[in-house]
């Protein structure tokens, strides 16, 4: 017996109802100060508990969520909706492990409850299992056919493993039951963009942004099809909102000095201009740094560590500065890739004299010595860094790149820093690819053994924007529905004059693309041979 009477246990009741009634129709305050009164009297009540954890939950007071709801489990272990919670607790706080120990305890009580297997499924999709979040989804589905973001989450999870008309499906029956709902307008135009539907993709981001004004993801996957179609203006314009999603939010500086977008005026001010993205974009954005400084502005310049020493000779800085390290006092910041929009950047005035970035002469010597003396020499970089989000589509294996391994009288400079398990072994016992990569320390490094070569093959990855930064010979193999910055059906860029653009015509088609490059190759390497026994 609870000791309590009949009178204080109606009470309790009513005011316990009460409480969970003001909780489901959104009166959080009236709900918490109920929960608290209860809470008085009964401090081991699981309703009480958990209802105080998930107001904390909901208000983003996350600890205090997590302490009340492990508390409220330790009063009734049989509840499923109490796993379920702490597993979202454990999800918002990025203890994805944890979150999915929680929902398997949830699931062990509720095996097909819709909401703990779509909640399962979010937190495999974290954790970059894909095809586990799939299944986690589906069943969640056949428990309950018309769970909303369940439906969502499939098209997500299809989209992480490339099953990108199945996504659009997904996206587009999620779509029947809440037409209006902005998250999959805006996950559905994702899914156009990488179809190569970019007018589309931009029509059903619109839709999300009527449903949703300043819906910055939203507006951020728009900006990207904009600008894939050359759409600068009002591109670039988008794609600040760049800063209230995904990877890019979370590194939000929280910097005092105002960023500077082109206004006002920099005459003797000190601007900070600061790398946010990856090698590639960084290198590619630091030739706006002239036109900075000639508006009269003194340049920090901020970029990743591996960069600095390459990055120290470009003129008009004053100081570079390694990520993380202490800041000299400025006056206004920009980050690199929001300089095109400072800059009122469009197709036609993309500043491209190239080159403008350089090896040392010292670093170029030392690594010619170390180098085959046959010629000509092609660099090699076939994949790029596992994190990125599109990796499965930009990055190749080696054994797609066999016909440019045989060509005769080539010498093949590998230029991958990371090489894969499975391109190691495909490696093995091939004497015509010289691998230099590993020795290097940074990009100056890179950037020297560059100077060397004749001509650069890459994918699209940092190797590919430093060589087409020095006015190397460019080759580059771009995945179908390729990077904005690549535009669509151009072979050439207006980033980089020097580069050639090979494209897969179809999605996942590298054959193709690689056979196209290969011919070229061959009548580059002609040209070249022939042009040196023109000087001899």
């Amino acid at each position: 017996m609870d000791g309590r009477s009949p009178n204080r246990q109606r009470d309790f009741s009513a005011t316990l109802r009460r409480a969970l009634r003001a909780h489901e129709q959104g009166e959080l305050a009236k709900a918490e100060r109920l929960y608290t009164e209860l809470l008085i009297h009964e401090p081991r009540h699981f309703d009480v508990l958990h209802g105080l954890g998930l107001i904390n939950y909901q208000r983003g007071r996350l600890e205090a969520a997590l302490s009340l709801i492990q508390a409220a489990l330790k009063t009734d272990l049989s509840r499923a909706e109490g796993f379920a919670s702490l597993g979202l607790v454990f999800y918002s706080l990025a203890q994805h492990e944890r979150a999915l120990a929680s929902y398997a305890e949830g699931l062990h009580i509720a095996p097909g409850d819709a909401e703990l297997l779509n909640r399962r499924g979010a937190a495999f999709l974290e954790l970059r299992r894909a095809d586990d979040a799939l299944a986690s989804f589906d069943l969640a589905l056949a428990a309950e056919p018309e769970h909303l973001d369940a439906l969502g989450n499939r098209g997500n999870a299809l989209l992480k493993l490339n099953r990108l008309a199945e996504a659009l499906a997904a996206y587009d029956r999620a779509l029947t039951f809440a037409p209006d709902n902005a998250a999959l307008l805006a996950n559905r135009a994702v899914a156009l963009r990488r179809l190569d539907r970019p007018q589309e993709a931009v029509m059903s981001a619109t839709r999300a942004l009527r449903s949703r004004p300043g819906f910055a993801q939203a507006r951020f996957v728009e900006a990207v099809a904009r600008l894939t179609l050359g759409d600068f203006r009002a591109g670039w314009r988008g794609y600040e909102a760049r800063a209230l999603v995904g990877d890019v939010a979370r590194k939000d500086r929280g910097f005092d000095a105002s960023l500077w977008l082109g206004e006002p005026s920099l005459i003797g001010k000190t601007i900070l201009l600061h790398a946010e993205q990856g090698f590639g974009d960084t290198m590619q954005f630091v030739r706006y740094l002239p036109l900075v400084a000639a508006r009269g502005a003194s340049i920090v310049l901020e970029v990743q560590g591996e960069l600095t020493r390459l990055l120290s000779c470009l003129p008009g800085i004053a100081t570079v500065v390694a990520r993380n390290a202490p800041l000299p006092h400025f006056d206004y910041h920009c980050p690199l890739l929001s300089l095109p929009l400072a800059c009122a950047t469009e197709l036609a005035t993309v500043p491209a004299e190239i080159p403008y970035i350089a090896a040392a002469e010292a670093d170029v010597a030392w690594w010619r010595a170390r180098l085959p003396q046959r010629r000509p020499r092609i660099g090699l970089a076939w994949s790029g860094t596992r994190s990125h989000d599109n990796d499965l589509n930009r990055s190749m294996r080696l054994a797609m790149l066999a016909p440019l391994l045989e060509l005769p009288g080539v010498t093949i400079v590998s230029l991958q820093h990371e090489v894969r398990e499975e391109d190691a072994a495909f490696l093995e016992g091939r004497a015509e690819v010289v691998q230099i990569a590993p020795s290097f320390r940074d990009f100056a490094d890179t950037a020297a053994v560059i100077a060397s070569l004749d001509a650069v093959v890459s994918v699209d990855t940092a190797v590919a924007h430093l060589a087409g930064a020095m006015g190397k010979p460019l080759l580059l193999l771009l995945p179908f529905a390729a990077d904005f910055r690549w535009l669509r059906e151009r072979r050439d860029s207006p980033w980089y004059p020097s580069a050639r653009l090979y494209r897969q015509p179809v999605f996942g088609d590298w054959t193709s693309a690689v056979d196209e490059l290969r011919e070229d190759l061959v009548n580059f390497l002609a040209h070249l041979n022939g042009g040196r026994q023109g000087m001899n």
